[in-house]
């Protein structure tokens, strides 16, 4: 199996029938199955990550 290339934040990955798909960086099925890698790639790069928000500590706090 071929090594994933990494998308804004996302894993492109063959499957076993050739199908590609977008997951999360722990393994998660994001988006697909797509008929090419150029596809999955272009959906990734157009998919926003989303964060927890992060809390302030110390005397930034807002």
């Amino acid at each position: 199996m071929s090594v994933a290339k990494s998308v804004n934040g996302y894993l492109i990955n063959k499957a076993k029938d050739g199908q590609w798909w977008v997951d999360s960086a722990s393994g998660e099925r994001i988006a697909g199955p797509f008929p090419t890698e150029a596809l999955a790639i272009e959906v990734a790069s157009v998919l926003e990550l989303e964060h927890p928000t992060v809390q302030r500590r110390g005397k930034d706090k807002a």
